[in-house]
């Protein structure tokens, strides 16, 4: 009678090739986990700097608009004009939005142009509080990527954490599921080196968990 052929698996060499394959690979998934498991990632980020409203201090009639958005302005510039009095620049900035509609009546409460100083540009974060927002802390290192220019990573760190949660609009549910909350973190980076940054773009960011 034939013997029967001995399985390639029970051989020893072909055990000790597995075993050394199965070691490596539960090695990698341990050095995976330990890298996920060092940063929070933040998905829903822009680069955004406050916006600053310029209108009337008195009811007027928009007589003209001096500058465009995308407009570099100098502090003290004149920028409109409503009824008698002349709107101008109280510090040097960028024009993000003009309402040039000669003829429109302003109230104070409206704004005729707005704009934002460029060096108050940040990664602004959007995190829920279920996400990891308690590991963040303000000095934190951060890594981010601008959608506009592909995969290169900018090192940014956390310069603050907001004190309460973006209004969620929601008056009334009748699910006994609470709200998760949202927090906004903004991340401070090289301005100077990074020119082409635009308030608005699209951006992620991952946040390291420090020891």
């Amino acid at each position: 009678m034939e013997k029967p052929k001995e399985s390639i698996f029970k051989k020893p060499w072909v055990q000790s090739f597995t075993g050394i394959i199965l070691i490596l690979l539960v090695a990698c998934c341990v050095l995976v986990y330990k890298y996920i498991s060092s940063y929070i990632g933040i998905e829903d980020s822009v680069v955004s700097a406050p916006v600053i409203s310029i209108g009337p201090e008195a009811e007027g009639i928009l007589q003209e608009v001096d500058v465009k958005s995308g407009d570099n302005v100098a502090a003290g510039q004149v920028l409109a004009r409503v009824g008698g009095e002349v709107l101008s620049a109280k510090i040097a900035g960028v024009i993000i939005d003009v309402q040039n509609t000669p003829g429109q009546v302003f109230v104070p409460s409206q704004s005729v142009i707005k704009m934002i100083d460029p060096t108050e540009l940040r990664i602004v974060g959007t995190i829920k509080e279920t996400s990891g927002l308690a590991d963040i802390k303000v000095g934190d290192p951060v890594s981010f990527t601008v959608d506009a220019f592909g995969g290169v990573s900018y090192p940014g760190i956390v310069e603050s954490i907001s004190p309460s949660s973006k209004d969620s609009n929601v008056a009334f549910s009748i699910s006994d599921t609470r709200e998760i909350k949202e927090f906004e973190v903004k991340v401070k980076y090289d301005i100077a080196a990074n020119p082409l940054f635009k308030n608005g773009m699209s951006a992620k960011m991952k946040v390291y968990k420090q020891k």
